[in-house]
């Protein structure tokens, strides 16, 4: 084998070392957090229904918030990468730093507005007048531990900006855990109902924030870095997330759009959609850690001006979600006769949900390569083009899954309009991936 043959291949096996060391701890962590939902449920499922639902109510917009705030993390693992790269940890500690301190003032302003106005939100949902009061209660208890929840979403950018992985899926676990353990013992040991269920998230959110504080600090420390608030970083910060919170916004709105169509088509359809979107989500979670991977690889190389670095991860990690979206189609189509019983005993929804469930199934290599230039644009800190690319999909997938009831589409057709959004954002991102704007080398962008 001459040189030249072997070097390419020995690229790719560096890439795919990278990818797999950043990206399996990354997708343990991520199919952690919803498991503290799934332990609440199981927990207070026990003490009744109404308990249950206000728990679901509750439980959904904390949800939200996750998903509305986790710009923290990836804009700072962008920000911390890039300058991990240039070879200045000082500096990359300082500015995860700068994302700690933005998370604990827009805890402390969720905080300040959420308590008061607990029980215009819960109603603002619909809950019923025996869900509400346990809703509020679960709720004004839950709101307390979001400071904690924000600084773990930034400090689990920074980990990841500096290419570590490990510690997140660790202390993910950790979480998990103690939040089994105190929801039990609070739940049914001390007597306190659902209280004692969000007393027991929130103080396991408190503990891994604290973890993360403890390692950030002593990486601080190690290399001279300041631990004080810097106005100008903090800004900075902020900035680099507003791009990244629109696009978000605008992904929740699809997935929201999609729901209300779901349900204007009937019970039966809703139900189906539920199962699928349930699923869609889980695959996302496989998707997403190549992404998180992609994230902190690229701002590194970007950070160390190694543009063709750059290039070649992007193309590793672009083969690796084709592929991985490949066997993800062939394990909904090959698994279905396993997983869809647990979710459902109705002919009529079974019927519903596969024809729709195989729309998935083909659409998965789409997402594989949507998630990862997705990544890839975020370690770029690339996020302004992200937004108006997920803004220009939301444009047209709005219409056209609008129209689906009207047309007298069902299920199907409304999962073919997910698969149009999804060949949309492909095509926004690998129009920009290609014209190579996002390279854009150095400590910041």
């Amino acid at each position: 084998m001459t040189q030249a043959s072997a070097t390419p291949k020995n690229g790719r096996r560096r890439h795919d070392r990278e990818i797999i060391a950043l990206a399996v701890p990354a997708f343990g962590a991520l199919v952690a957090e919803p498991l503290f939902v799934m332990v609440d449920s199981a927990v207070v499922g026990h003490l009744g229904t109404p308990q249950l639902a206000g728990l679901g109510i509750a439980a959904a917009l904390l949800m939200t918030a996750v998903s509305i705030f986790v710009f923290l993390a990836y804009a700072t693992t962008a920000a911390v990468a890039r300058r991990v790269g240039a070879g200045d940890l000082p500096a990359a500690i300082r500015q995860g730093m700068d994302g700690i301190w933005l998370a604990l003032l827009l805890g402390a302003a969720v905080v300040a507005l959420a308590i008061p106005t607990a029980p215009w939100i819960v109603d603002v949902f619909g809950a019923s007048d025996t869900a509400a009061p346990y809703a509020i209660t679960y709720l004004r208890i839950s709101i307390l531990g979001i400071p904690a929840m924000l600084v773990v979403l930034a400090a689990t950018g920074v980990l990841r900006g500096l290419q570590d992985t490990r510690t997140p899926l660790y202390v993910a676990i950790g979480g998990f855990t103690a939040n089994a353990v105190l929801n039990v013992t609070l739940v049914y040991g001390a007597g306190l109902g659902i209280a004692g269920s969000a007393w027991g998230t929130v103080i396991a959110q408190a503990g891994m924030a604290a973890v993360y504080l403890i390692v950030v600090i002593r990486g601080a420390r190690q290399h001279g870095a300041s631990l004080r608030p810097d106005a100008a970083g903090i800004r900075a910060s902020a900035r680099a997330g507003v791009p990244l919170l629109i696009r978000t916004l605008s992904l929740r709105a699809v997935l929201m759009i999609a729901t209300a169509v779901a349900a204007r088509l009937g019970d039966v359809d809703i139900a189906a959609h539920q199962i699928i979107l349930s699923l869609w989500s889980l695959t996302a979670f496989a998707l997403d850690a190549i992404a998180i991977a992609g994230q902190a690889i690229i701002g590194r190389y970007l950070g160390a001006d190694d543009e063709k670095g750059a290039r070649e991860a992007c193309r590793r990690m672009v083969e690796w979600g084709i592929g991985c979206g490949i066997v993800l189609g062939v394990l909904i189509v090959l698994a279905r006769p396993l997983f869809i019983p647990l979710f459902t005993s109705d002919p009529s929804v079974k019927d519903a949900l596969l024809p729709a469930l195989l729309v998935v199934a083909v659409s998965q290599p789409i997402a594989g390569v949507v998630f990862v230039l997705d990544g890839v644009l975020m370690g770029a800190g690339d996020g302004r083009y992200l937004a108006w690319a997920m803004l220009v999909t939301l444009a047209v997938f709005a219409p056209v899954a609008l129209l689906v009831p009207s047309l007298g589409g069902g299920l199907t057709a409304l999962w073919w309009a997910m698969t149009l959004m999804m060949t949309v954002r492909l095509v926004t991102l690998w129009l920009r991936t290609r014209s190579g704007r996002w390279i854009v080398t150095g400590a910041t962008r």
